[in-house]
């Protein structure tokens, strides 16, 4: 090989790896997101919270439920949270309520009648389709090994409701996760590039030196992405609702108040990154590995319930997570307030963590 294009590549080799952040970043990052993610992600539904109504000298209704919790796609819901079917899968309580016919359904087995109804929350569709397979499944099983009948057609029949989605439509359930992806990298990404770009070209330390206040100087340089982040948002917005139906039942207001704490967390986490980088390069690399896990445990792809409690607990700390379920609770639910007020408030708090921590952390590098 030519000994001037080997030593092309060796300068580039040295001149990559001599620094210990581009090091972690190439080698040790990788491997744990690649160790993470084969541990918690998976495409099984499972965890699905289920509550059963009834009454209780309901046999049949007793043995399907207790069928579900045993078969560990489910959990159960706890009976002091029942109430109206329909509040306990709007309030988020649980992801699917089976009711019994009136007078139960052993009744209506011995009657000809037997009519079991599934209410659905199909915000998620590919967790909807799966619940309602693994429900039909049941039934059919414990007719067979619980109640050994052997009808020429099934005894019961399960009519499904399917809420907040009835037509199973994937564009409904994608496209609020998809905005929120188009958002974070207006914000986040950009944010990063741009206070990284003035470091390489050494004219951040000039706005430092300048006769302005350190803090005057970083959110000249934030604001400006936060108004572009939410001047880009009615447009997207529009795109969703008007061009793929996406509904929206919940108030304008609070989604655009979501949007803003979004925002802010996104614009304010891209200026802690920033910190960490010294050059352009370094910030697309380093914003790519936090991008990646941010849309993995976010809910885009895999659901969250599918995860190990253990490592769950990654995607309460990924801002994606909180707006993407916010998104598809105030648009196709209407949003229930508490679920509204505690993901807004994690997001407010991600985004004060960060503010403080992007502040000591210029302080000490500049």
């Amino acid at each position: 090989m030519n000994r001037t294009l080997l030593g092309f590549i060796r300068k580039e080799l040295i001149q990559t790896l001599r620094d210990k952040r581009m090091r972690v970043l190439l080698f040790v990052v990788p491997v744990i997101q690649l160790t993470l993610f084969g541990v918690a992600l998976s495409n099984e539904v499972k965890n699905i919270r289920l509550a059963s109504v009834y009454s209780p000298g309901d046999a049949v209704m007793q043995k399907i439920h207790d069928r579900s919790i045993a078969s560990g796609w489910f959990l159960p819901v706890s009976r002091q949270a029942y109430g109206d079917p329909f509040e306990l899968i709007r309030g988020g309580t649980a992801d699917a309520v089976l009711v019994a016919p009136p007078g139960g359904l052993t009744r209506a087995l011995g009657r000809g009648d037997a009519k079991l109804q599934l209410l659905l929350n199909a915000t998620n569709v590919i967790e909807a389709q799966a619940m309602e397979s693994y429900v039909s499944a049941i039934v059919q099983r414990t007719i067979l090994e619980d109640l050994r009948l052997d009808p020429p057609e099934p005894s019961i029949q399960v009519n499904s409701r399917v809420l907040f989605n009835p037509s199973l439509e994937t564009a409904i359930f994608m496209v609020p996760a998809t905005l929120a992806m188009v958002m974070i990298i207006t914000t986040m990404v950009m944010t990063n590039n741009a206070i990284v770009r003035e470091k390489e070209m050494g004219t951040f330390e000039m706005l430092i030196s300048a006769p302005v206040s350190p803090a005057e100087v970083i959110y000249g340089k934030t604001i400006p992405y936060v108004i572009l982040g939410m001047s880009n948002f009615p447009l997207i917005l529009g795109v969703a609702v008007f061009v793929f139906g996406v509904p929206m039942r919940g108030s304008v207001l609070v989604l655009f108040l979501a949007a803003f704490a979004f925002v802010c967390t996104a614009v304010a986490l891209g200026t802690l990154i920033s910190t960490f980088c010294k050059n352009q390069q370094q910030a697309t690399l380093a914003a790519f590995l936090f991008l990646f896990p941010m849309i993995m445990f976010g809910g885009l792809l895999f659901p969250i319930e599918n995860m190990p409690v253990s490592i769950r607990w990654v995607a309460y700390l990924d801002p994606l997570y909180h707006y993407i379920g916010l998104l598809r609770n105030i648009m196709l639910k209407g949003g229930g307030h508490a679920f509204v007020v505690t993901h807004i408030l994690a997001l407010g708090l991600m985004a004060l963590v960060s503010v403080v921590w992007s502040f000591r952390r210029f302080r000490t590098t500049l």
